[in-house]
């Protein structure tokens, strides 16, 4: 109780309903928007014959710096795309809902140092596909909701690790055909971030009965008094 009574649930007016329904749509509306690119790029691929997985990250490689902005919505094959799609979605929306002033920022950060990292440290291979910005979100995500004391980040927080709990096995070298460096970079670039901007964490609205709950205790001790006296009169 002590440790959950530090997370706010706060109070909404009108106005701040009718403002969260607008951000609701522009997180949609920006998740929506990079998922559909990924598929868009994808079936352009397929329906042409195409493969632009040479458009990828190739490691301390001039031409694969090119990949730190195409590999994220490069994939392999239909499978690899939609094992992405909705981790990528619901991290993305959770981000634009909650960190709505810095969403842009933190999205492009973690978009770029992610591949950065890889084009670095990679081993010499072309890494593609989105997943180190999707452990970037997800990393980001978790460690606002723990810091912030916020309680609707920190169920996210939850919904984070139980769902994409099995992400925290993807940083380690299990599967040679995975990029693994792309997870493991990713989800440092997230930790960093979410202490860089631990700040900007969203401030719930506090609820309007807050100063009717304060001044509860200091009726009680007058009441007590008052009860106390016949009993010392006897």
């Amino acid at each position: 109780m002590t440790l959950l009574s530090r997370y706010r649930q706060g109070g909404y007016s009108e106005e701040q309903y009718l403002l969260e329904k607008r951000i609701v749509r522009h997180a949609l509306f920006v998740s929506v928007f990079f998922v559909l690119i990924m598929w868009l790029v994808k079936i352009f691929e397929s329906e042409f014959l195409l493969d632009f997985s040479s458009w990828g990250i190739l490691p301390l490689t001039v031409k694969g710096l090119r990949g730190i902005i195409f590999s994220p919505l490069i994939h392999a094959n239909f499978e690899h795309l939609i094992a992405n799609s909705f981790p990528i979605f619901i991290l993305t929306f959770s981000l634009f809902f909650f960190y709505r002033k810095s969403a842009y920022s933190i999205f492009l950060f973690i978009y770029l140092l992610s591949g950065l990292f890889v084009w670095f440290t990679g081993r010499e291979a072309l890494h593609i596909g989105v997943s180190g910005v999707i452990y970037g979100l997800a990393a980001f995500l978790f460690m606002s909701g723990i810091i912030s004391y916020n309680i609707r980040l920190l169920t996210i927080s939850m919904i984070v690790a139980l769902i994409y709990g099995g992400l925290f096995w993807g940083i380690f070298p299990i599967k040679p055909e995975i990029s693994w460096e792309s997870h493991l970079w990713g989800g440092v670039a997230g930790l960093g971030l979410a202490l860089l901007y631990r700040k900007s964490a969203p401030i719930i609205p506090q609820a309007e009965d807050d100063d009717d709950m304060e001044e509860i205790p200091e009726e009680e001790p007058q009441r007590e008094t008052e009860l106390e006296e016949p009993q010392e009169n006897h």
